[in-house]
This record gives C-alpha cells, structure tokens and sequence, in this order.
C-alpha cells in the first residue's frame, strides 16, 4: 500500500481559524480584516511570530516596551517572518491591589489563551516586573508553541547625597532608617526621587532580576538576555535577536517541551541557589515546572543548597547591582563557575545546548561573581525548614539572614492578620523584646488572598528606635526578593486552612534551627489539638462570584507553586532534582 503523507499542521494566517462553519470562508474573511491594517498576501504567507506586549501606564517596570517590540519586529523581518505584536494584562509589582501573586495566575491564563486562539507560529513574551515573567513562562509553556522569553531589564542605579542607591533594597533601608527616627521627613522625600533612576526592574536580585536568571538557565531566555539593563543598546540587540530566533524555532519546531526538560528545571534551581536570588522564586519555578508535569522536591532542593554557595555579589545577598553583573558578562559568567554541576546537555532557544553556549563565552577578569572557593555565603542562598510548625515545609533566605538568629529561641508576639499588625506593630504599648519571635498569621494563598509580600514584618518602632534592625519572624506569606532579614517564609499548611500557625498564641515558645532545618512550635501535641477543637476557619471576603471565588477555589499552597489546580496537568511525571 502507498504510505499515506504525514498529516500538515496549518501555519501562519491559516492556523486556528475561527469556526464559521467553513474553514475558505474563515481564512477569507480574517485575510480580509488584517488586509485592513495595510498586509499584503506575501506579508501574509510568511512566518507569524506573536508578540506579547505588556507595556502599561501603571507599569514602570515595562517602560521600555515599545522600543522592545520595535526590535523584536525588526529580528522577525529580518528573518522573513511576520511580527503581529498583541496585548496581554499586565502586572506591576505597587500598583496591584491587593497584591501582584493574586493576580498572577489570571495572567498566565490570558497569555495561554491568547497564544492558542491567535494565529501564531511562535511568540516573544515581553515581561518583566515580579509575577510577569512567571505567568507568562506558566501560560506559554501549557500553549507549548515555540517561545522565546524576552525580560525587560533592570533599571540603571541613582545616587543619593554621594551614596549609590537603587530599587528596592535601599528603599527598605531607608525607609527602616526613617521608621527609626535615624533620618528625617526632608530625606526620605528626596531619596524617594533617587531610588529609581530610570524604567526597569529593579536594579538588585530581587524577583524580578531572579526570574530573568531563571528564565536564562532554564534555556527560553537568550544567551545573555537576563541581564542587560532596560536602557542599554544590549537590551535592544537581545530584542532584536529574540525576534529572530523566533522565527528559527517556528520553522524547526523547537517547543517549549523540548526546552523545559527535568534537566532545565535542575540548573535553575541550581542557578537560583547560586545568585542568591528571591524566595519568590522558588514559587514561581514550582509553579512552571507544575505546568510540564513535574513537582518540585523541596527537601532534595534543600540538599542541592547544601552543595551550591552563593557566588554572585548583588544586594540583598550582597553589595552590587545588576547592571554590574552584566557588566561582569551576566548569567554566562555565573553558568561557568556553575559549570561542574550543571547539566551541559540542556537545550536552549538557540537550538544548541548550554555547553555549547558557554564554550562560545569568553573568560575575564571580574569581581562580581565569585569563585567556589571564595563564596559570598558558604551554602546556597535558600533554605528548606520543616517541623510541627510547618508540617508541608517553609523557607528562609539564609544567605540575608542574621547568623546569630538562625539559631534561636524565643517568645512569640502574634498579629492575627495584617490589619492586626498595622494597628498594634508601632504602638508603644505592645509587649515585644528584641529577643522575641514575630508572627503574621492569615496572609497565605487563601488568607490574604494572593499571599502578599508582608512577611517583611517591620521592626517594630520603638525596638527600631533603639537600635534593634532584625529579629526573627515567621509568616505563611511572601516576601519581597529584595528584602533581608531572618524571616521564616511560605509556612504550610496555611493558617488560614487550619495549619499549627493558625493555632500560635502570644507567649508560646519558637525554636528555630537552620543548621537542623528546623521550625519548632514548643506546644505539646495535646494542647494543639484542644486549640484546634476550638479553631473556626475563617470565611472569605467577597468570594460569592468571579475571578476571586475562583482563586479560593483552585489556589494551591506554596510547595504546589500557589497555581490553580485546573491548571495543572492530570498527571504528574517526575520529581525534581532527581534524588540519589
């Protein structure tokens, strides 16, 4: 029998017609509106490569994303292709109410479905600011149409009175400082038009600058993409050859399954423990990984730490900004330091692996990025505790913690909720030594909602006052990736669904031991469960309709990436890092 030809998959305009009922009729009439914005047939016939734009008035981070498009167009032509740029929401870190991680998951949506019900052959994803680059690697990855994540960049750093300053570590410095009667009303006025020297991300390893890293070492970001700053001729050139490398995977059908392998998701999660980089970030990796069938092993992630220092210089962790670390070669310097434990045989975008990426990368002197033997921190920068506090896990950013509070005890002071610390946190009143434990309780997935960036508890004032600038505190929320502090993070369960932080009372005991990885609530089991007899779970707010009764439906908790649970696949097919 003659073999039958294999079946071809539509491409370009032809591809997801819109269903009338008659496919000729479909492309006719969708040749026929775009002809309206002045294509011609050939302009038609080639290559579609999407582009996600995400530029927005209320984002700052993204302020350089028509100059990105522009590029990017211009490495889509120059490859023979068609660049259609379209819109996506966008999500700005200050400007999210009543938090940025609340919304993420709505984004990926947006960008998956965008993806699948328009006609492209590949997409560029324009992102930047904290849950962008995440929702969109999450939306795309699910599409699985060939993709090339294209980050903002950071913004260029300021001074201040001769200080170098930069976003966002120095703002809580400053603003601690200000809380602490330490600077005046004229000061924090004027460094607040200091902190932000021009569009961007900010200019630290925060969240941000985390997921640009990531999206690097997973291989969907271009060799040398995370770093370049927003303003700089390099951000433009790395737009431009994301454009046409778009086109290249199109047509020889590189997808993001190819790409966001067990092996990809090993090296960022390597490379992640090795910049320092964001707590956030092991959220956000969580969730992508989720979204290619594999779950995260937190504790064989904990053992990864134990082998990977912190070798890149850059505040919180460190004492640098991201443009230095571009300066220093960017990620690529750190990849090769990284290299003995990496797996070189990772694909990327270019199509090549990331051995022969980093064979292509020239060696110069620098001291940004250090060498194995002369670390910033001697472990990897995150930490994985577990105890009868936090029975499903919680982290710690060892690496901007306090040495003497990582291993400790004390009393501890509980705020029910945020709107309890607000009220009480400043008041002169409030029983609290130095030597005490903060704990935020309801401002995990569902107590919040969105699991908002407050488990930055401040000092409170009259401690900050005289002298005090860490203790330890606990929350089941977030903090932001440029904050520091020994603050335990992302408890699970949450209080809000009934786990033992629901059940902290003020003077209770906290044993925490990072050497142990521990977290300890001293309350024998008995008494917990009494507690628990008399615990009532708290009922959501405004959750009778819409996005938000479908977040507290589907929103999973931290260690499954606080992704809806519709959203992941049936079926799970690996854990990683692989155990030994």
């Amino acid at each position: 029998m003659p073999e039958h030809d294999p079946v071809i998959k539509p491409q370009g305009i032809r591809k997801g017609l819109t269903n009338y009922g008659d496919t000729g009729f479909a492309l006719f009439l969708r040749k026929a509106f775009i002809k309206g914005a002045g294509y011609t047939d050939d302009a038609l016939n080639r290559t579609i490569v999407g582009i996600a734009n995400t530029g927005s008035g209320y984002n700052p981070c993204h302020g350089n994303a028509p100059q990105l498009i522009e590029a990017v167009k211009r490495g889509v032509m120059m490859a023979g292709g068609l660049p259609i740029d379209f819109p996506t929401i966008s999500i700005a870190e200050s400007f999210s109410q009543p938090t940025s991680m609340y919304l993420r998951n709505l984004m990926s949506m947006d960008t998956e479905e965008m993806i699948r019900a328009q006609p492209m052959d590949a997409v560029v994803l324009i992102g930047g600011c904290d849950k962008t680059v995440p929702a969109q690697l999450m939306g795309a990855a699910s599409a699985n149409v060939p993709m090339v994540q294209l980050v903002t960049g950071a913004m260029l750093t300021g001074g201040h009175r001769g200080e170098r300053v930069g976003a966002c570590t120095d703002c809580r410095r400053f603003w601690g400082q200000y809380r602490g009667d330490q600077i005046d009303e004229q000061e924090i006025t004027e460094v607040n038009d200091k902190l932000v020297a021009s569009v961007g991300t900010c200019s630290v390893m925060g969240t941000a600058s985390t997921m640009a890293c990531i999206g690097e070492a997973l291989g969907i970001v271009m060799p040398g993409g995370a770093s370049p700053p927003a303003v700089t001729s390099d951000r433009i050139r790395i737009a431009e050859l994301s454009g046409r490398q778009a086109v290249i995977m199109a047509r020889s059908g590189l997808t993001p399954d190819k790409i966001l392998t067990e092996k990809a998701f090993e090296n960022a999660l390597r490379v992640l423990l090795a910049i320092g980089g964001s707590t956030n970030g092991i959220i956000h990796l969580t969730a992508i990984a989720g979204r290619m069938g594999f779950d995260i092993d937190l504790e064989a992630f904990d053992r990864m730490s134990r082998e990977t220092p912190v070798l890149v210089d850059l505040k919180p962790s460190g004492q640098h900004y991201m443009e230095d670390l571009h300066r220093a070669g960017g990620l690529q310097t750190v990849l090769r330091e990284l290299r003995p434990q990496l797996h070189l045989d990772a694909l990327t975008v270019t199509g090549r692996t990331l051995g022969e990426e980093l064979d292509a990368v020239p060696s110069f002197k620098q001291d940004v990025v250090r060498s194995f033997a002369n670390p910033i921190y001697p472990a990897g920068g995150i930490a994985f505790l577990k105890g009868n506090l936090a029975p499903d896990g919680a982290i710690i950013k060892q690496s901007a913690a306090d040495p003497v509070l990582m291993e400790h005890e004390g009393r501890a002071v509980v705020f029910e909720n945020s709107e309890d610390m607000a009220a009480r946190i400043d008041d002169p009143e409030l029983d609290v030594n130095a030597d005490d434990i903060l704990v935020l309780k309801n401002i995990g997935p569902i107590g919040a909602p969105g699991m908002p960036e407050a488990g930055y508890l401040p000092i409170p004032k009259k401690l900050a006052r005289a002298g005090v600038k860490d203790m330890v505190r606990i929350s089941d929320g977030r903090m932001s990736g440029t904050a520091a502090g020994t603050i335990v993070l992302h408890v699970t369960p949450e209080a809000a669904l009934g786990g033992p932080l629901a059940l902290v009372r003020n003077g209770d005991r906290i044993r925490l031991s990072v050497a142990e990885r521990s977290i300890e609530l001293k309350v024998s089991a008995e008494e917990l469960e009494q507690r628990k007899a008399h615990w009532v779970r708290p009922v959501p707010q405004g959750a009778e309709r819409g996005y938000r009764k479908l977040f507290f439906e589907q929103v999973t908790q931290a260690d499954k990436g606080c992704d809806f649970e519709f959203l992941r696949p049936p079926q799970m097919i690996a854990r990683v890092p692989a155990r030994d």
